[in-house]
């Protein structure tokens, strides 16, 4: 059956007729017609949507690279951005083996920390944060792949014994200054602790720069998700760094990517 009218798009109320009714896509081709109960979960799943709640927490998942995670408003949604930087991070490292450590500092859903699991599947991968709620979560979508879950504030989450031994460290940090306006859905439904960092908005870009350089091992790399208008002050910030800033699927420059082994930055775009 096709979805009723609703005044979302077509793609949308589709997903959520499936949500309501429970079946695949084959099974919604063949059904006739709604059952009364199916009706009532429909247009409740609707007028969530149109009150503006994103679609994914009404879903309840949120799919990531290769990877599928459970996702609501105690984390923020996983985006395509930080899928490219997932992509770039992965092809920065190349292979991993059970001596290799990689850490999602600020990992929220945990999406970062499961879909580089996944791509290194004996790597040690460690996921942090600081918010008791996002923590919750993400223990849900990472610990049965065997991945790490601690505790803290950035750095200081990590065991000292880890300080100077990361090969990879990946963060997508709260990036927005507390002024900026933000899209009605993002700002009403997504955590802002997750999203604010500060005055300026480079407040916690600035915490990571001043201790990263100490945790990742000589060969390692980092990499930052950013604002598109951060670029040149996260290259000033990660000057200990040899690094770029790279471009996103829409061509604006938001992944701060940094080779531990020289002492310069020189801003380019790949």
């Amino acid at each position: 059956m096709r979805a009723p009218a609703t005044g979302l798009p077509d793609h949308e109320a589709r997903r959520l007729l499936l949500l309501a009714t429970g079946l695949d896509n084959a099974g919604l081709a063949s059904l006739a017609s709604l059952s009364s109960d199916q009706e009532v979960q429909f247009k409740e799943l609707v007028e969530r949507r149109l009150a503006g709640e994103p679609l994914q927490y009404i879903e309840g998942t949120a799919q990531f690279g290769p990877v599928e995670v459970k996702v609501d408003s105690r984390v923020l949604i996983p985006r395509p951005e930080t899928e490219v930087l997932w992509e770039r991070a992965v092809a920065a490292l190349g292979e991993a083996d059970a001596a290799t450590v990689i850490v999602d500092l600020g990992t929220g859903s945990g999406a970062l920390a499961l879909a580089l699991k996944h791509a290194f599947p004996t790597a040690r991968v460690y996921a942090t944060d600081v918010d008791p709620d996002a923590l919750a979560l993400a223990r849900e979508n990472v610990e049965d792949a065997g991945v790490t879950v601690l505790a803290g504030d950035l750095f200081s989450a990590l065991p000292f014994g880890m300080r100077g031994n990361i090969d990879l460290l990946v963060a997508n940090p709260p990036y927005v200054a507390d002024e900026d306006e933000l899209p009605a859905e993002v700002a009403d439904h997504e955590p802002a602790v997750a999203l604010l960092a500060g005055p300026h908005g480079d407040e916690v870009l600035a915490r990571m720069a001043e201790q990263a350089f100490y945790w990742v091992k000589a060969g390692g790399w980092i990499f930052v998700e950013i604002g598109e208008t951060q670029g040149d002050r996260a290259l000033e910030l990660f000057g200990d760094f040899q690094c770029e800033v790279l471009d996103d699927l829409a061509g604006r420059p938001r992944i701060l990517a940094g080779y531990r082994g020289a002492t310069s930055c020189v801003e380019g775009n790949h």
